[in-house]
Parts: structure tokens; C-alpha cells; sequence
């Protein structure tokens, strides 16, 4: 460096006498009105020289300065983001851990040094969801809003908060505005389809549904069709409660079409058949649950049949169903039992006996079999047998049952439910032990049954 501006001295000197030497005379600066300064053509030219080199370098320092100012405060900015980022990773860990006060206050004080980032707030609204503090939820969220207004994380996480608060109107409202930002959003539409689902407004959410089945595609598809195919009956089942079961005929039809699109819908044959049965129309009602029965193998439709035909006083009808159905399916111990089942109650022991021997002769071990059993037993007053029934019947886990089991979550109920309480699914519920009669074969073709045969 001391080198370089020897040399440029003598440059400059050097410079400075060959003009001397070629311009011996003098020039007049004016450099104000009427203010000048007299000197020679070589120091103007030499003084320009060093004055352009003296801006130069100061023009230099200036930018130098300025540039390592900036990377200084870029290199504290990447130092505060990584400290940022290593509290946000130990407080999302934290939340995974099950530790969500650590959580917390881990996630507020890498928000404290950045209070622009978007995802440390989500991080924290989940922390306060998990806790169930939904209000602290939404204050996060509003800043996290306000600050990137179209992010679809956070409209969604905001929804959520408001649902759980139960407001319902602010929920659908940001809904509303997550579909106005990106109208074919799954994730939107099947929430806004599920928040309307818990309020019972079928219509609404029956529309969400039919924007939802253009998106989907693939095998969810057909999963969408049929939850398209129950807010169509929910629907239709509602507007019948609604008008008190009268002038149906729009309702009856949709249940219909119902059928007509998936024939192992429960729900709809039900709901068809207890539409008819309050009108009064007890063959068409009845008509619909054995066409049910016979399409499906819910035991809901023989329950249902059984019913209504006691209700009539007209059991021989629903016997006669039994044995028409049993001459073409023998194999279907379900109906042996509920068949059974009625002539017991109708004290038509002997043939109660009969129907129930083809079921337990089969293998099915039921505590409600060996009690019908006994009981019929019981009333001839084949004493050991009942006993023996008793016996076997105490010998079963008693909370083997026949009641209804949800196909989709396990869940128990004493009474068939069109719909899935636990888990939401539709036509999900079956008689708990209904494959307790599927895994096995009557050991003997069933007698043949005197159709003349009335009950006593």
C-alpha cells in the first residue's frame, strides 16, 4: 500500500513539472462573482487529479462501509433466525412430547424475537387447541390473519377455534371466505360439509357435498357418492319429520331413487318403511322391509316386520313371510332364530323348538339362543333339557349379546341407529353377532315346515 502512493506521488510530481515545462504561464479561477484565484495550468490540472481521486475514494469508503454495515446485520438477522428457528423446533417437539406448557412457553419466546412469523403462531394456536383454551387460539390467529390474510392454514385452524366455541356464524363466515380464496379445496369443503353435518342442516351441507363430489376423484370417489346418497336421506327423512309424514310423495320418491342407487343402504328402506307405516300403508311398509331383508340380511328389517305385524294382530302374515323365504334360503340361521324367536312368542312351542334346534345344531353359541331354548323347553315342561339350556346359557360371556355393533368404530348400541353416533358413518350399525350366524351352516337341511299350520 505504501508502495502504490510513493508511486503515485511521483506520478504527480512527475506529471506536475512536465506541464510546468510545457504551460509556463498562469490562468484566473473564478470561483465566486468577482472572486478568483490565479495559478498554473499544471497545478489546476494535477489539483483535478487529486481532487477526483480524493471524491472517488470517499465515494469508495462510503459504499464499503455501507456494504459491510449490511452483511453485519444480515449475518445478526441469520443468527437471531436460527436461534428463532431452533426455540420453534424444540417447541413443536415439545408439543409432539405431550408437554404443551413447556410448549407454550417456548413457542412465545421464539415469537418474542420474531413477532412477523406466521408459523410460530400456528405452532402455538395448536398448542392452545390441544389444551382446549379455543379463545387463546383465536387471538393467535387473528395477528397470524392480519399478517398474510389468504394463508389457508390459518383460516382453517380459525375455523376450527370458532367451531369449538360454538360460533357458528364467525366459523362459516371464514368457511365462506377459504372457498372464495381456492373454491375447490378439499379440506374446506369437507370441513364446511362436516360443521353443517353437526348442526343438522342437511340442505347446506348436502350443497357442500355436491361442490366436494367435482373435486374428488379416484377410490374416494365412491366413499363421497355414498355419503352423497345419506345428506340425501337425512334430508328427505327430515322434511317427512318435518311435515309430520304428510304429502311425502317427493320424499318417498327421493328414498326410492336412494335404493335404487345403492340397494345395501339401510337407513333409506327403513326410512321408507316407517314413512308408509305412519300413513297407515302397513302392506307397503311391510313390502319395503322384507324386499330389505331379503337384499341386505339386516336383522333391523325382521325386528321392524315383527313389530309391525304384532301391532296389526296379524302374525300369520309375517309367518308366512318366514316360511316363504326360508323355502328358498334354508341356510339363513338368522331367520331360523327370529323365526323361532316368534313362535315362541305366539306359543307355537313345538315349531319354536324346531327353528331354534337348527340354529344351536349349527354350532351357534348365543346365551339369548339357549335361553329361548329353556324357555321353550320350560313350557313343555321338558324339565332336564331346560335345565341343560339354563346350564349352557350360564356357561357364556353374558355380554355376548344380540344388539347392534357400528362396522366402522366398534361401537355398541341397544337399538339400531341409522347413523353411527361415535364416528358419524351411516349404515354402519349390524347385529353384534351377526357373523356368529355368517361362519356357520345348518348340519341338517331343514325340515319341511306344514305351511297350514296356524298359531296357537
Amino acid at each position: 500500500m505504501l508502495i502504490a502512493v510513493l508511486l503515485a506521488v511521483i506520478c504527480l510530481l512527475t506529471l506536475y513539472i512536465f506541464f510546468s515545462h510545457l504551460n509556463p504561464g498562469t490562468v484566473s479561477l473564478f470561483y465566486f462573482w468577482e472572486k478568483s484565484i490565479t495559478l498554473s495550468p499544471a497545478l489546476l490540472l494535477v489539483g483535478s487529479i487529486l481532487l477526483g481521486l480524493v471524491i472517488g475514494l470517499l465515494i469508495h469508503f462510503v459504499f464499503s462501509t455501507g456494504n459491510h454495515l449490511a452483511q453485519l446485520r444480515r449475518k445478526k438477522k441469520e443468527r437471531r433466525d436460527q436461534e428463532t428457528n431452533k426455540l420453534y423446533r424444540q417447541g413443536v417437539n415439545k408439543c409432539l412430547s405431550g408437554e404443551p406448557e413447556e410448549a407454550q412457553k417456548i413457542l412465545e419466546k421464539a415469537l418474542a424475537r420474531d413477532t412477523s412469523r406466521v408459523d410460530i403462531r400456528l405452532a402455538l394456536s395448536d398448542v392452545h387447541l390441544r389444551k382446549g383454551r379455543f379463545q387463546e387460539a383465536v387471538n393467535v390467529l387473528a395477528v397470524a390473519r392480519d399478517s398474510e390474510p389468504r394463508c389457508l392454514e390459518v383460516l382453517l385452524k380459525m375455523a376450527a377455534a370458532h367451531e369449538s366455541l360454538n360460533e357458528t356464524e364467525d366459523a362459516e363466515k371464514i368457511y365462506r371466505e377459504i372457498l372464495t380464496v381456492e373454491s375447490g379445496n378439499r379440506t374446506a369443503l369437507e370441513r364446511f360439509r362436516d360443521f353443517f353435518v353437526k348442526q343438522g342442516l342437511w340442505e347446506k351441507a348436502l350443497e357442500q357435498q355436491k361442490h366436494l363430489l367435482k373435486v374428488v376423484s379416484g377410490p374416494q370417489h365412491e366413499d363421497e357418492r355414498r355419503k352423497h346418497l345419506a345428506l340425501r336421506y337425512e334430508l328427505a327423512w327430515q322434511n317427512l319429520e318435518k311435515n309430520g309424514f304428510q304429502n311425502g310423495k317427493a320424499e318417498r320418491k327421493e328414498l326410492m331413487d336412494i335404493i335404487k342407487q345403492a340397494p345395501d343402504f339401510t337407513p333409506a328402506r327403513i326410512a321408507l318403511g316407517d314413512a308408509y307405516k305412519v300413513q297407515g300403508k302397513t302392506k307397503e311398509a311391510a313390502e319395503v322391509w322384507q324386499e330389505g331383508y331379503k337384499a341386505t340380511g339386516q336383522s333391523v328389517f325382521l325386528t321392524r316386520l315383527e313389530d309391525l305385524y304384532l301391532e296389526k294382530e296379524d302374525p300369520s302374515t309375517l309367518l308366512a313371510f318366514y316360511r316363504s323365504t326360508l323355502a328358498n334360503k334354508s341356510q339363513d340361521l338368522l331367520l331360523h332364530y327370529f323365526y323361532g324367536k316368534l313362535c315362541l312368542r305366539l306359543e307355537m312351542v313345538e315349531e319354536a323348538v324346531e327353528q331354534l334346534s337348527i340354529v344351536e345344531n349349527a354350532g351357534v353359541e348365543l346365551p339369548q339362543l339357549h335361553l329361548l331354548l329353556a324357555e321353550a323347553f320350560r313350557r313343555r315342561e321338558r324339565i332336564d333339557e331346560s335345565n341343560n339350556e339354563f346350564q349352557k346359557a350360564l356357561g357364556l360371556n353374558q355380554d355376548v349379546g344380540l344388539g347392534y355393533l357400528c362396522n366402522r368404530c366398534g361401537a355398541l348400541s341397544g337399538s339400531w341407529k341409522s347413523r353411527c353416533p361415535e364416528c358419524g358413518s351411516w349404515s354402519s350399525y349390524s347385529l353384534t353377532n351377526k357373523k356368529v350366524f355368517q361362519n356357520v351352516t345348518p348340519a341338517v337341511e331343514a325340515p319341511k315346515i306344514d305351511f297350514g299350520q296356524q298359531p296357537a
